[in-house]
């Protein structure tokens, strides 16, 4: 047997090794890649339902500078939906058009937020406007924000006065 031959032999399967552990160190590679795209996703949606919340909040503080009369008497601090005529359709008072904001509000909250709901607060003068939504999309939403809120649940808050 030559040297050439013996070597073939001794090293017969190394080029094999070789391709098989670039493989392995490829693939964990590209996992970590698909972990930083579903991490980026995850990001991409809460910024996206923040900003949503922003300015469904904002909405509600503007409808209620509108309506200033029926936000100092209190009609505006609810914390769920009501029954509300079509002010869109028909000439409304401004007791009727505090509860048409009311519906519309909570409408789009349940149809832009994932389970989306809010709570409206004010003694007349300052008033807190607060937006909960499922963050993670478990399940979880809070009744308001601040420390009672589970950390799976999205939550803004404002403080205004009108």
């Amino acid at each position: 047997m030559t040297v050439e031959q013996r070597w073939r032999k001794d090293h017969a399967g190394f080029t094999l090794m070789e391709v098989l552990i670039a493989v392995l160190i490829l693939s964990i590679g590209l996992l970590g890649l698909a972990s930083l795209q579903a991490n980026g996703l995850r990001s991409n949606f809460s910024s996206y339902a923040r900003s949503q919340a922003v300015i469904l909040a904002n909405d509600m503080a503007d409808r209620m500078r509108a309506n200033l009369t029926e936000a100092v008497a209190g009609t505006y601090n609810v914390n769920a939906t009501v029954a509300a005529p079509d002010c869109a359709a028909a000439a409304c008072n401004t007791a009727d058009m505090a509860s048409y904001d009311i519906a519309t509000w909570y409408t789009s909250l349940q149809n832009t937020l994932p389970q989306g709901t809010g709570t409206i607060v004010g003694n007349g003068t300052v008033f807190t406007i607060s937006v909960m939504w499922d963050d993670d999309r478990t399940g979880a939403v809070g009744a308001g924000c601040g420390a009672a809120v589970s950390a799976t649940a999205g939550c803004f808050s404002t403080t205004f006065i009108p």
